[in-house]
């Protein structure tokens, strides 16, 4: 019987270099990346907010004052111009082969503070047994007026929950909170990878490390001091891994995601003839 092993992943740095806003939104609303970000943060500072809240905010007041669209079809178009690290997109294929031959289903899950709306329309998002990031609500037209959903990085850890116990909903709240024995939950901790590429991801590579899955920090292969800052966080005991945010066949990412793998298939196998001993 196949065992299931979750792939989760945070998106703008960890499968796309910089934020998915600065491919196409920032552009259109005629400011520059530093320009956005920077009233973001001053209006989350000034008002004492949430920055994913204010940065959310900001898109809805620049996209209006700017006569721009603001419905999902409009974000999931701007999902079409994001640029991927080298081998993400042949990555899914090649990792789901792999665990197949080793009797393991492996799922891919987005963790995500960017917006879901733009995942969606990415070439990729048909790989993801399930999107977690912020997204907007819309009224009867279709038009993005309010947050739905705000991903920061302490209840990013929520989704991890919602993993280990097969909840996708957002809004179910009861289930993901009711007991469930370890035997039962569809994912357990220690068949989870968490892949992310900052300070937001901190909380969920410490959490699934500590339950017994693996963490990989990754950075930019173009910033080549990254890596000793990154090293930090093996260090302080927050990640099993640092690796180069390249996905493609030989790499170390590659190296590293098949031999967690294979450490879990052979887990597996143990466990089993010890059951069968009982």
């Amino acid at each position: 019987m196949e065992q299931t092993v979750a792939l989760i992943y945070d998106f703008d740095g960890t499968l796309a270099p910089g934020n998915m806003q600065e491919y196409d939104f920032i552009p259109a609303v005629g400011k520059s990346n530093k320009e956005f970000w920077n009233d973001a943060n001053v209006l989350a500072e000034t008002q004492d907010a949430d920055p994913v809240l204010a940065y959310m905010a900001r898109m809805i007041q620049e996209a209006q004052s700017k006569g721009l669209s603001l419905r999902r079809e409009a974000f999931q178009i701007s999902g079409r111009n994001i640029r991927y690290y080298k081998g993400v997109e042949e990555w899914f294929s090649r990792m789901n082969e792999y665990a197949a031959e080793r009797g393991i289903r492996l799922l891919h899950y987005v963790n995500s503070s960017g917006l879901k709306e733009i995942i969606e329309g990415t070439s990729i998002a048909k790989e993801f047994k399930h999107i977690y990031a912020c997204s907007f609500l819309y009224n009867v037209d279709g038009i993005a007026y309010w947050p739905a959903v705000a991903v920061n990085y302490t209840n990013k850890t929520q989704f991890i929950f919602k993993i280990n116990k097969g909840v996708e909903s957002v809004y179910d709240t009861r289930m993901v909170n009711q007991y469930m024995e370890e035997n039962r939950r569809p994912v357990p901790f220690k068949r989870m990878i968490y892949v992310g590429d900052g300070m937001t991801d901190i909380p969920c590579m410490k959490l699934v490390k500590n339950y017994g899955g693996h963490s990989i920090a990754v950075y930019n292969p173009d910033d080549k001091g990254k890596r000793k800052e990154m090293n930090t966080l093996i260090r302080d005991n927050r990640v099993n891994f640092v690796c180069a945010a390249d996905y493609s066949e030989g790499s170390e990412m590659d190296t590293v995601v098949k031999s967690i793998v294979d450490k879990i298939a052979a887990d597996l196998r143990l466990e089993q003839l010890e059951a069968e001993r009982v």
